[in-house]
């Protein structure tokens, strides 16, 4: 690991002018056309058209992200909007023809059989997958839902609350619901779901169009639902919706007793017989809510010394985003809620979007999307930039394993002994309790999909009645049932990348075991680490794990392994 460098070079361009950029598709068109019309007879020819293709794919792509990077920045900015529009109306879907002709090309060619098997293989897996998939009439309509699914972020991008005469967005506002004042605390409840509640009727809208479109794309495809057909087009080769259904009945049976038992010991602690639900982050009296942090630049720069720990490697990746400005971090009026982190194909140094407010929950989001970074900077070098287009299972683990690596080092966010065990003990008990959330979505997910003509009344008794299948009944909702009804509203991959959230669960379980690995042998578990995370999708979800040294396995069995050792851990820590 000591060999690895973070200084991403980006490599000359061999199809396209070096001062070309996206602007038409006009001037994309004739780059398409001779990739079409060359012939890839023999090994040499191919593979040369293989890396042609793949640094159109690469310049078309980061044009793409940049522009929705931009529109999530600010999404006042109409101009930002309408540009990534554009891309989504006018040149995405003028392109998508050409892309399944150069793939159906690429099957046809006789050269394919001597391609490297090895190196070829899950890639040529996904080609016939996406030459499967293919409809023209399917070519309108997803471009409509890229646009539509959009406006999630730009509706909940506005919501903003008043607390003691000074606007905060609803990520800055939540940090009053871990003050020990519970007066307090229930104010800004109310004003959050208060404001909430002012969209209900519009997200209700937006989300049955988009539901109806998706399921117009699967039966256009030939799926009897949209579920069916989002697996393959996820790429999902390696577990199936029964999978799921397991997994939802190993969360219940295994991890809710004790995320029941978390809940109850955090009632004893607050000293009250009843928990609401704006007690679920709020501290006792007297005991101040974790601030890791107040600014976004002390953020990143207490972040690359805490990867700097962990190893160089690490911290570079982003000291080098910090350098060429990729990165946004604090939360602010106008700006879309969530945060991710977005490669971007040709210049390999990927962007960081966040919100933060001072939160403990902000430092596992920033450690989170850190490693995710570090998967782009690893897997950068893959020749293809559809090798580096890794399935969100590995991707998840990457993320999730940074969070449970970094504790040993969050000295530097904390100086004070028992505020570091109590950010510690909250990690770990966060890593418990997002599972039933998880399935919760997931299940959620599979019940619109496989219902998608129905009424909105329908679709909030059927999440009423699976959150209630998730929940251990420790919180008391009475009074706020109609908010509870629209919880879901608040995840924002419903809207915008759907049945993308299993994988979180997935790669928790993933995550769980490779730190359980770094506990036994920390050179060991991070070599794995980065050796899995190089690998990019030159390799099945079994096989990245196993090169991680961890399983591909989600079974109740597996589950209760896992969360039995990190309830030991919480007990440890919690001592």
């Amino acid at each position: 690991m000591n060999t690895l460098d973070a200084n991403i070079e980006k490599q000359p361009r061999k199809l396209l002018p070096e001062d070309f950029t996206v602007t038409t598709w006009e001037a994309l068109q004739p780059f398409f056309e001779e990739l079409q019309q060359r012939p890839i007879d023999n090994v040499p020819a191919l593979e040369q058209w293989l890396k042609d293709v793949s640094e159109l794919e690469a310049v078309v792509s980061e044009d793409a992200c940049w522009r929705q990077i931009r529109m999530t920045c600010d999404t006042t900015d109409k101009s930002l909007e309408e540009a990534f529009a554009y891309f989504c109306m006018e040149i995405q879907p003028k392109l998508q023809p050409y892309a399944d002709a150069l793939n159906r090309k690429l099957l046809a060619s006789e050269a394919v059989k001597a391609l490297d098997q090895e190196l070829y293989a899950t890639y040529l897996r996904n080609v016939r997958k996406q030459v499967k998939l293919f409809r023209e009439e399917n070519v309108p309509l997803l471009a409509e839902l890229s646009v539509q699914s959009q406006q999630y972020g730009a509706i909940a991008g506005k919501m903003t609350v008043t607390v003691n005469g000074q606007e905060y967005t609803l990520q800055q506002a939540a940090r009053f619901l871990e003050s020990s004042d519970r007066a307090l605390r229930e104010e800004v409840f109310s004003k959050t779901a208060t404001r909430r509640l002012e969209d209900k009727d519009t997200l209700d809208q937006l989300y049955t169009s988009l539901v109806q479109k998706r399921d117009q794309v699967a039966k256009n495809a030939g799926f009897a639902n949209y579920r069916d057909y989002k697996f393959e087009d996820l790429g999902r080769f390696d577990y199936t919706k029964e999978d799921c259904f397991q997994f939802h009945t190993a969360i219940k049976e295994h991890i809710l007793p004790l995320v029941k038992q978390l809940q109850e010991k955090q009632r004893e602690k607050l000293g009250l017989d009843v928990l609401k639900p704006w007690d679920s982050d709020a501290e006792p009296a007297g005991v101040k809510p974790l601030e890791p942090f107040h600014t976004g630049e002390e953020l990143i720069n207490k972040a690359i010394a805490c990867f700097d720990e962990l190893g160089p490697f690490f911290g570079n990746c982003l000291r080098v985003m910090q350098k060429m400005g990729r990165l946004d971090l604090e939360s602010r009026k106008g700006k879309a809620p969530g945060g991710y982190n977005c490669p971007l194909a040709e210049t390999g140094v990927p962007f960081i979007f966040m919100n933060a407010a001072g939160q403990m929950k902000d430092l596992t989001t920033m450690v989170h999307e850190g490693g995710h970074a570090v998967h782009s900077f690893l897997s950068h070098n893959l020749p293809l930039s559809a090798f580096k287009e890794y399935p969100m299972e590995i991707a998840e683990v990457a993320s999730m394993s940074m969070e449970l690596f970094t504790m040993d080092h969050w000295n530097i966010f904390f100086s004070n002994e028992e505020e570091l065990r109590r950010a510690k003990l909250q990690q770990l008990e966060r890593a418990i309790v997002i599972f039933p959330w998880i399935a919760t979505i997931d299940k959620f997910q599979h019940w619109i999909y496989e219902n998608p003509q129905h009424t909105v009344e329908e679709r909030t008794a059927s999440w009423v009645k699976i959150q209630d299948e998730f929940s251990t009944g420790v919180t008391d909702w009475s009074g706020w049932e109609n908010y509870r009804a629209i919880g879901w509203q608040r995840q924002l991959h419903l809207f915008e990348v759907p049945f993308y959230y299993i994988e979180y669960g997935i790669a928790q379980l993933g995550a769980i075991a490779m730190w359980k690995q770094y506990k036994e042998n920390k050179q060991q578990a991070l070599d794995n680490y980065v050796k899995a995370l190089s690998l990019g999708s030159t390799r099945t979800l079994p096989e990245l794990y196993k090169a991680a040294g961890i399983r591909f396995d989600f079974s109740p069995a597996y589950v209760k392994e896992l969360a039995e050792f990190v309830r030991r851990e919480i007990d440890q820590i919690g001592q």
